[in-house]
């Protein structure tokens, strides 16, 4: 249950300026707000690692990065359209990132990279694959809806996608892992 905690807490880290994007810009409905102060909360993540002289992940750096250039491009344009289309570039980017293999070896403990890392491997790409539905999804709820029902949907589905994942991921590699450690335990009695 510890490792269960520990991987959610880096993940809701690694979300954290969208979350909070999406809770102050459903509560005022001021996108200029919400983005200022996501891309504050990025800016503040990323000094507090570097404060701390702890090493910053490559998704960390694309977090910031994409939170800081998706929210500069909005306030400059001041388009609602271009905040809805923005998680789509997002999803796209993150699920080409995903694409590399290992990128889920941060999120592990070191018994699950050396038990079950063909099984991460795999829900590298099942993760990688999420997140270009997720792309396509925003992209047709924000042509075809208005920003509060993007908002509403998109944050909940968000969540509940990414979650439903997690638990998936973790419940899959903890069984096999277990299985095959007690494997290993008894082969190395005989």
């Amino acid at each position: 249950m510890k490792y269960l905690f520990e991987s959610g807490k880096l993940l809701l880290l690694d979300l954290a300026s969208t979350f909070l994007f999406l809770v102050v810009y459903l509560a005022t409905k001021n996108v200029p707000l919400a983005v200022i102060l996501g891309m504050a909360l990025g800016v503040i993540q990323i000094g507090w690692q570097l404060a701390r002289r702890k090493p910053i992940d490559t998704m960390q750096w694309m977090s910031l990065f994409l939170v800081l250039g998706a929210g500069a491009a909005t306030l400059i344009t001041d388009d609602p359209r271009f905040v809805m289309l923005k998680p789509t570039v997002i999803y796209t980017i993150v699920g080409i990132v995903m694409l590399k293999p290992g990128w889920m070896n941060r999120y592990l403990p070191a018994v699950a990279i050396e038990v079950v890392p063909d099984i991460a491997f795999i829900f590298g790409f099942i993760w990688a694959s999420l997140m270009f539905f997720s792309a396509g999804l925003n992209l047709i709820v924000a042509l075809n809806f208005s920003v509060v029902t993007w908002a509403a949907f998109m944050s909940i589905y968000g969540v509940v996608s990414k979650v439903a994942l997690f638990l998936i991921g973790f419940v899959t590699m903890r069984t096999i892992g277990m299985r095959r450690r007690a494997k290993m335990i008894v082969a190395t009695q005989s």
